[in-house]
């Protein structure tokens, strides 16, 4: 009897000093996590899906949250360690495999377990919607990049899709580290998280906010390039009107007011493939009417020359059209089957680069030196109406998305940041927006309004934005993450490539920025409307 009372004193003061050590070990970490102390090798080991006493240490250090039932293991502890699967690393496996949500320890991992469940898309449907972003309604403007770059802008068009699929399959190798398997496991779940890794563990939230600040400056020019377009469009389809361009402009930006009060977007994603379909119809009736012109092709006009002024302008124009690694690292996480992400990129770019390719230059050989910055609007007067119209009804129904997506990422920073948010959350308890949120997206319209009106130059804005923003996402960042984050295991061709890619995009960007800002003060100064 005496030897039972000393057993089960003996276990209970061990599992209490294991309870306190732990806390203690969790603690001290916890801080220096909240201190921004946080090592990159910490974030490796949240990846690693072996269920072993080291990763569970990480794991207290990281998710504060399982404190409050550290108390509760008691005398159950020992059966928790004899189980052997931990219930943290089921939300970094790939398969999202691991125990049931009732077995995990706290509501935020049962949640997340629980977020596993979504349905999945096929590398078809993520196909599909690469191509939505790269095949949108920016095309428009490349007939007007091989105004100014001949052959070598179609060579531009061939070069950026190649660049682009490269830097968009390197951005999602950066998801990636291996465990002590020497298995592939995902530790980052998108562009931010491979940024602040990159930047970690001196400024771990630094390159998060770099990505968010370029993030939002392009989902922005986006959403005033769609007002922009508007508003060209209208004017150019009805000229006889007494409406001028930025006229048509307000009136647009009337109809996307309702915008501001979206709380999310079902009702406008239920017209987003009829919009892709609308404008494939209209790039075939484009198309179309240039091969019935085509004994008039001028193809004495398409140079081997340069304008040296305006061909990095075309540049950021190329660049920007092929923009799509921003939710890349979303979208493959949500693939069936992530190992056909690779293929994918490689059909949807090749299908891109054919098609931008024939487009423009069958654009450019029926107008030539004509051709215009919006293609559309060297259309007959009579067709032309038609496609513009739908043209406009698909920019405005595209608008809500950047639109909503800037929204959600100036909300997040500024908002809902928890103790570190600048203003006060935008929703009630009730989950009702407040005025101030309300204010925010209402000021979001009125600006790109007020954008448009002032600085209504589709080709430079784009140029722009694809020099300033697009440059950087596309090129520059994807290739400088790759080489801090796998320097060790990349081949010395990887390393090449890498390089070269940043040098050339950092001189294409800089170029094609510099260009862009001058045409437009240009544009201000002698007030060119078109």
């Amino acid at each position: 009897m005496a030897t039972l009372i000393r057993s089960k004193i003996s276990n209970k003061l061990s599992n209490a000093a294991t309870t306190v050590t732990n806390k203690s070990q969790a603690k001290v970490s916890g801080m220096f996590a909240r201190m921004g102390f946080q090592a990159a090798t910490d974030e490796e080991a949240l990846g690693f899906a072996a269920c072993d006493d080291l990763d569970y240490d990480h794991r207290q250090g990281l998710q504060m949250d399982i404190l409050k039932n550290e108390e509760m293991a008691g005398e159950g502890g020992g059966d928790m360690v004899g189980d052997g699967n931990m219930e943290g690393d089921s939300h970094y496996q790939r398969d999202g495999t691991g125990p049931p949500p009732s077995a995990s320890k706290d509501g935020g991992i049962c949640n997340e377990l629980a977020s596993q469940d979504k349905p999945k898309i096929t590398a078809w449907e993520a196909g599909w919607n690469v191509t939505n972003a790269i095949q949108g309604m920016f095309v428009l403007g490349l007939p007007y990049a091989i105004l100014h770059g001949g052959y070598l802008g179609l060579f531009l068009i061939i070069f950026a899709a190649v660049v682009c699929c490269y830097t968009g399959k390197i951005l999602i190798s950066c998801l990636y580290e291996e465990n002590e398997d020497g298995q592939l496991v995902r530790v980052r779940d998108s562009y931010v998280d491979i940024a602040n890794a990159c930047c970690a563990p001196r400024f771990p939230a630094l390159g998060g906010h770099v990505v968010n600040v370029a993030q939002i400056i392009e989902l922005v020019m986006t959403c005033i390039l769609y007002v922009v377009v508007s508003g060209n469009l209208m004017y150019n389809s009805f000229p006889n009107l007494p409406v001028s361009q930025r006229s048509w402009a307000i009136i647009a930006t009337a109809v996307l007011l309702p915008c501001a009060f979206l709380k999310n977007l079902k009702a406008v994603s239920k017209f987003s493939l009829l919009c892709t379909l609308a404008h494939f119809v209209i790039n075939v009736l484009v198309i179309a009417y240039c091969l019935s012109r085509a004994r008039d092709w001028a193809w004495d006009k398409v140079k081997f020359y340069i304008d040296v002024k305006k061909f990095p302008i075309s540049i950021g124009i190329i660049v920007f059209s092929y923009t799509s690694q921003i939710f890349l690292p979303s979208l493959e996480g949500n693939m069936q089957k992530p190992s056909e992400f690779h293929c994918m990129m490689n059909w949807t770019h090749i299908a891109a680069c054919i098609l931008k390719g024939l487009f423009a230059l069958v654009a450019y050989l029926t107008w030539a030196d004509e051709t215009k910055e919006v293609i559309t609007d060297n259309l007959p007067p009579g067709i032309r109406a038609v496609v513009n119209i739908f043209l406009v009804a698909k920019a405005l129904l595209s608008y809500p998305l950047p639109f909503f997506a800037a929204v959600e990422v100036l909300e997040k920073t500024f908002f809902q940041d928890g103790g570190r948010a600048f203003f006060p959350d935008c929703y009630g308890g009730d989950g009702r927006l407040k005025s101030w949120g309300l204010s925010l997206r209402c000021g979001l319209v009125v600006f790109t309004m007020l954008m448009a009106i002032y600085v209504p130059h589709f080709a430079l804005l784009m140029g722009l934005t694809g020099s300033l923003t697009g440059a950087g996402l596309c090129f520059l960042l994807p290739s400088l993450f790759h080489l801090k984050l796998l320097w060790r295991k990349l081949l010395w061709h990887q390393v090449f490539f890498d390089v070269a890619i940043f040098v050339i995009g950092g001189i294409c960007s800089i170029s094609g920025f510099i260009h862009s800002m001058e045409g437009l003060i240009e544009a201000f100064k002698y007030n060119i409307q078109d």
